[in-house]
């Protein structure tokens, strides 16, 4: 693969390894809705499948009419469909840097401050009066938990709640740093360096990709 459609496909794997690296080496807990998850995923590999299927199921008659503005088209056809998967996702929480056992206890008493009724089936959370069910999906690996929406009906006001509250008890909670952020910053790292090396050692050949590209 020449340098320049290597930086397309890796530049934003690496970018993402190194922001879910520093992460991993806060000190606090980190909180994200998982839309949000989902759809920094979806930009990380954006450049893969845009160097990748795209590309090669680049329709011939587009790029003859269209010219280079067929890669505005198909970059908008890429995040109009993320964004549709996105609407259509399940209510979902993500808590980067905790284990289950730090988080367990921390929703327990959260939950019966949110809702009386609030009652456990294993991993599983109830808060009837939220609206709320949910089950904990953990990643010793990675040392994250998700809190991920269970049975048909849920509402998105009380998961709004469950969110502000529970930011704020983790806002208060100091947790050790993952050793795991350092591994994902260096393969981050490595990457950048590696395209970096790619375009210096040869920028005619990155210069000559990058016009091809355009000109199609």
């Amino acid at each position: 693969m020449d340098p320049f459609r290597l930086c397309v496909a890796l530049g934003p794997v690496a970018i993402y390894l190194l922001l879910l690296g520093t992460l991993n080496l806060f000190q606090r807990p980190f909180l994200v809705l998982g839309t949000r998850d989902t759809a920094a995923l979806g930009v990380a590999v954006a450049g893969l499948v845009l160097v990748g299927p795209v590309e090669l199921l680049m329709p011939v008659a587009a790029s003859l009419k269209f010219g280079p503005i067929v890669w505005l088209l198909l970059i908008g056809l890429y995040f109009t469909v993320l964004s549709a998967i996105l609407l259509f996702l399940r209510p979902r929480l993500v808590i980067y840097n905790i284990s289950r056992e730090e988080l367990r206890p921390i929703l327990a008493d959260l939950a019966i401050d949110l809702d009386e009724e609030a009652r456990w089936a294993g991993d599983c959370l109830v808060l009837p009066t939220l609206g709320v069910q949910l089950y904990l999906e953990c990643s010793a690996a990675f040392r994250n938990v998700s809190l991920v929406s269970a049975g048909g009906v849920q509402s998105h006001v009380g998961w709004a709640h469950l969110e502000g509250a529970l930011a704020s008890a983790l806002a208060r909670l100091e947790v050790s740093r993952n050793p795991r952020g350092i591994s994902l910053i260096g393969v981050g790292m490595a990457l950048a360096g590696l395209l970096v090396f790619a375009v210096v050692s040869d920028p005619h050949a990155a210069a000559q990709s990058l016009i091809e590209v355009i000109n199609l």
